[in-house]
């Protein structure tokens, strides 16, 4: 069989339903990565779905494929990606979550788990090879039973994070599959839970639960002022990504809630390596060695960073788009809730948790920024930058992940998208003249290799 290439993304399986991807595609998948997940020993795999209206009938399709395959499934339901990852790592240790993530509400998608890893880049393509080739059926199939995970998933929280105090919030699931247990969770942690859209509605009626973007904020902001809240908490679709929103409406980016989290982990793992992507604050680094860490910047992509993690036993990651991995405590895995759960345990130990937010490190900054390309250009055009980045001292370079020059009062960043055929450009400076100094350089080594650049705000 055939499938359209431009579904095997770096790190998942994802596009258009039906026009890209559809049930044949889910019981293909599930044929394939049951003989791949059999080869290394597995006899079972979980499976979830988020809220999307596709999810039941590719979700039964890749049940069907995985049967058929000779591998008996956990089906979990609906059900956060994180509590798919919190199957696989107390009741199996292979599963795939149906999830469109925070893609448009036309989109779903498959994210993976074999054997205890994230699978991604090479193993993506053998997959996709195993479906195009097809697969025999096994002998006999696999059995399914059904497990409802909200129970023991929720008191693994309450059971390890202690508030010093109940904490007044608002939580804004932006109708994703977040607001079928997060509200749930933080009342039982001590909260006064103020919901906003925990209605799980695939359509996304109210906004998209994309909290990376500023718009999809607003009603959180204003629920927070209207309800006397001490902070606001918002999710992606799947939750596995956490927004922060602080009583005066201030967002608190990924890059900056990690300082607060790596001072509080490295409290009990002195010495720690604490891994984060390049598109990440410069002020991240100095706040971890303060800490008494060790700062390791890495590639962007969850599943590039979660090996990482494992490779140098790391109690704490996350990336500038809200994944963040805790190993100290918990499995490792990225966990909205969870990290929202860790977030309000440290914050109840003060009186005035948005003073401590907002008093992190910061610096002046641009959004995530994009330059459209043709495909496979980004590749190309980042190898070309590599060559051609001369900058003098004290500009220091890295080429980790594109190119990324650090100045003593900021960085700029030129990398390829793994998912999408685009540049990713960041740039930020301690003051306004430096964030315009370096967009400047940046903008003119893009334009040496791409004089066509237009720069556009990334669209998530």
């Amino acid at each position: 069989m055939q499938f359209s290439p431009s579904i095997f993304k770096a790190y998942d399986v994802r596009g258009v339903v039906p026009g890209t991807l559809d049930e044949t595609v889910a019981e293909a998948l599930g044929r394939a990565f049951g003989t791949m997940a059999r080869a290394e020993g597995e006899a079972t795999v979980a499976v979830g779905r988020d809220g999307r209206l596709s999810g039941p009938g590719l979700s039964a399709a890749l049940i069907r494929g995985l049967q058929s395959a000779g591998l008996d499934v956990i089906d979990i339901g609906q059900a956060t990606t994180p509590m798919l990852y919190f199957a696989a790592s107390t009741l199996c240790t292979s599963g795939i979550q149906v999830t469109g993530s925070h893609n448009p509400k036309d989109y779903n998608g498959f994210k993976m788990v074999l054997a205890g890893r994230a699978i991604y880049g090479e193993e993506i393509q053998a997959l996709r090879q195993h479906m195009e080739s097809g697969v025999a059926a096994a002998a006999a199939p696999g059995h399914v039973r059904n497990v409802n995970l909200l129970a023991p998933y929720r008191d693994r929280i309450v059971g390890d994070v202690k508030l010093a105090r109940p904490m007044k919030i608002v939580v804004d699931s932006g109708n994703g599959i977040a607001g079928a247990s997060a509200p749930g969770i933080f009342r039982a942690l001590g909260c006064e839970v103020i919901e906003l859209f925990s209605e799980v509605d695939g359509d996304f009626p109210n906004h998209h639960p994309d909290p990376s973007k500023p718009e999809n904020l607003k009603d959180l902001i204003a629920a927070i002022e209207r309800h006397g809240a001490e902070l606001g908490l918002a999710f992606d679709g799947d939750g596995d990504r956490l927004g922060i929103i602080t009583r005066g409406g201030n967002n608190i980016y990924p890059d900056r809630q990690l300082m607060l989290f790596a001072r509080d982990v490295l409290s009990r793992v002195p010495g720690g390596t604490i891994l984060f992507d390049v598109k990440c604050t410069q002020r991240l680094a100095p706040a971890i060695r303060e800490a008494g860490g060790v700062p390791l910047m890495y590639k962007t992509g969850h599943s590039l960073i979660k090996a990482k993690m494992k490779e140098v036993d790391s109690p704490l990651g996350g990336e500038m788009s809200g994944h963040v991995f805790f190993k100290e405590r918990w499995f490792g895995f990225d966990d909205g809730t969870y990290a929202g759960a860790r977030l309000l345990e440290i914050l109840s130990r003060s009186d005035d948790p948005s003073a401590v937010l907002d008093g992190l490190p910061s610096s002046f900054s641009t959004p995530e920024l994009n330059v459209k390309c043709a495909e496979g250009e980004p590749h190309v055009l980042v190898q070309r930058l590599v060559a051609s980045a001369r900058f003098a001292p004290p500009a220091q370079v890295s080429t980790i992940d594109g190119v990324r020059v650090d100045w003593p009062d900021g960085f700029g960043l030129v990398r390829a998208s793994n998912t999408t055929p685009v540049l990713v450009l960041r740039f930020e400076g301690q003051t306004p003249e430096a964030l315009h100094r370096i967009e400047g350089e940046m903008l003119a080594l893009l334009r040496s290799v791409k004089p066509d650049a237009q720069i556009a705000q990334a669209a998530h």
